[in-house]
């Protein structure tokens, strides 16, 4: 699942990010409203969870341009500002889902899991399928052929990345900002080292080889040609 988190808190925002991650979710943050708004209309995400204060744009300005530009994906609020007219306000301006500060993450985990269940009209796909893979976004599992395929949790977010751009070539320094939450190359082969135990848990059982890497540009995910 990825959940993107909008919040100007950065102890408040790690704490949910490492709390996500822990639990092999993909986890992305952003401290100003405008930078959010942004990622989320040009990036494929499951939840937002918004914070109602943020600089550059404050949380009801965010979710509203989000509604109007057709994007229909849960969004919680999570926020001090927790009084009634506070929690009507942003229900009405299209949130799913209402949370106060202070909280305890196993209730944020929960409210966050149950929005990405629940149906959309126009919904973001729960599953995604290349060939014979099948990856279950809310399930969090993966199987190919009918064989469930044990993952780690980097494991499985790296092969969500690949194969939401499945027949693209995802480069190393993608793959660190979108699994390892890195903004910089930290010269280690750690990208290397997963790919490897990916590909013998996706590919090497099987006949038919899925992962291919591309010499000097990164790694594609696709269906036999």
């Amino acid at each position: 699942m990825k959940v993107v988190i909008a919040e100007d808190d950065r102890q408040m925002a790690e704490f949910v990010r490492k709390g996500l991650v822990q639990e092999g979710h993909n986890a992305e943050w952003l401290e100003d409203g405008r930078d959010a708004l942004t990622f989320c209309l040009y990036n494929p995400f499951d939840v937002l969870i918004l914070d109602r204060m943020l600089p550059g744009m404050d949380g009801l300005s965010v979710l509203k341009s989000l509604r109007a530009a057709g994007k229909k994906q849960p969004v919680l609020f999570l926020t001090s500002m927790g009084d009634v007219d506070d929690r009507v306000e942003g229900l009405l301006a299209g949130g799913d889902d209402y949370l106060v500060k202070p909280f305890h993450f196993s209730e944020l985990l929960a409210r966050v899991t149950a929005l990405a269940r629940r149906p959309q009209s126009g919904e973001q796909p729960t599953k995604l399928m290349v060939h014979d893979l099948e990856l279950d976004l809310l399930a969090h599992s993966a199987k190919r052929n009918g064989t469930r395929i044990d993952l780690q949790a980097k494991e499985y977010a790296l092969l969500e990345v690949l194969m939401r751009n499945s027949g693209r070539i995802v480069t190393k320094t993608m793959l660190l900002e979108q699994v390892w939450d890195f903004n910089f190359d930290p010269k280690t082969t750690v990208v290397e080292t997963h790919m490897s135990r990916l590909r013998a848990k996706v590919d090497k059982p099987f006949d038919v080889q899925l992962i291919h890497t591309t010499r000097n540009s990164g790694y594609s995910l696709h269906a036999p040609r």
